[in-house]
């Protein structure tokens, strides 16, 4: 009887030890799948993001609104309100940043102008952590409210402070000789792959209104930072579980953070819209969040500069590695130096903004009024 159950033991563990090399190659199996599908989808984004910019630079070069006195491009100041209403009504800024780097490749707008729509669209592009920050207060109880908005306060905020005082250390780049002389691109076969890959359906399409073909240019950008998106490793998740509250309250651990999550994820607005689940279930406090900030507007550029290249345009490469260095600069300076008084400074103000409904609504206002009114007086002055 021991030997029976002895030796059924023994053949239910070898069957069970067969099962189990079978099991693991369906499992290795199904990841090699997941992750070939994976460089799939990425590798179709990047034919997507490539193709757009080429066609939107074709519908640039003959889109009048876009032209010399066109009124949304007419000098620095338009494009810089064009910059930033356009990142807050797409709730990102690459697709903005984008379109900036192709309108100067194409020749309708200078380099300087080129490089204020792009401090433009950085300005917009955290609105979408207001939009996230609301949904989840809306879903918190009535102690639970504040928390993500002042996060959403906080990044806006921030991403001012860096940026606009940073816009004129670039514009002080632009006009330094030695950098304005810089020629970056890549080598000229690059260019060759790209008129080989894309020559045909432009050459198709280039009858087209410039209207259809720029806007169309656009939606296809869109589709392709989207495709990315679901490409890219859900950051919060992985943050959340491996995040330590010792480490996440200090300054340059955050920034470095930030740095390394807006360059995986290649998008700001992704970025700074995590902070909002991390503050909101107490992972990371908002009175630590500045440094992440900071680091995460930087990295950010990242998609940008790699538009550039693919433009060939060392103008636009030119305006986008201005932008970087700006911001670099003026935040290491302020985390290194100023970081006591900027934090309170912050801190400060999204105290006063979220103190009542009529101050955050007014804010919300503001982030659209500002740019709207930016434009028009721009447009009246010439």
């Amino acid at each position: 009887m021991n030997r029976t159950e002895g030796g059924v033991s023994s053949q239910q563990e070898g069957a069970a030890g067969a099962e189990e090399p079978s099991d693991v190659r369906r499992g290795t199996g199904a990841l090699i799948m997941h992750r070939a599908w994976g460089l799939v989808r990425f590798l179709g984004a990047l034919f997507l993001f490539v193709g757009a910019l080429q066609l939107m630079k074709t519908g640039a070069a003959s889109l009048d609104i876009l032209n010399n006195e066109g009124l949304l491009v007419r000098n620095p100041g338009s494009t810089l309100g064009l910059g930033w209403i356009g990142a807050l009504f797409v709730l990102s800024g690459s697709p903005m940043a984008a379109t900036a780097l192709t309108l100067v490749e194409a020749g309708s707008i200078t380099e300087i102008q080129g490089f204020t729509m792009l401090t433009g669209s950085r300005l917009g592009a955290a609105f979408v952590v207001l939009v996230v920050a609301v949904i989840y207060a809306l879903r918190g109880g009535a102690g639970e409210r504040k928390a993500p908005v002042a996060t959403a306060v906080i990044a806006l905020s921030t991403t001012a402070l860096v940026y606009v005082p940073g816009a004129l250390i670039g514009l002080a780049l632009l006009n330094f000789g030695p950098f304005h002389s810089l020629e970056l691109h890549f080598p000229g076969q690059f260019s060759d792959v790209i008129d080989l890959v894309y020559g045909g359906l432009l050459a198709r399409v280039e009858n087209l209104p410039a209207a259809v073909i720029f806007l169309g240019g656009l939606g296809v950008l869109l589709v392709s930072f989207k495709l990315t998106d679901t490409v890219l490793p859900e950051i919060d998740k992985e943050v959340e579980e491996r995040s330590q509250r010792k480490w996440l309250s200090r300054k340059w651990p955050m920034f470095g953070l930030g740095s390394l999550v807006a360059l995986v994820t290649m998008s700001v607005s992704v970025a700074l819209t995590v902070l909002v689940p991390l503050v909101t279930k107490r992972y990371a406090r908002r009175e630590d969040i500045l440094p992440y900030v900071m680091g995460a507007n930087i990295t950010t550029l990242g998609d940008t500069m790699l538009a550039a290249f693919a433009l060939n345009s060392p103008e636009a490469v030119r305006i986008v590695l201005a932008e970087v260095i700006a911001a670099s600069v003026l935040s290491v300076i302020l985390l290194g130096f100023f970081y006591t008084p900027v934090h309170r400074l912050v801190w400060r103000f999204q105290r006063q903004v979220i103190e009542s409904k009529m101050r955050l609504a007014a804010f919300t206002a503001a982030l659209f009024l500002v740019p709207i009114t930016v434009i028009a007086v721009s447009g009246l002055l010439g």
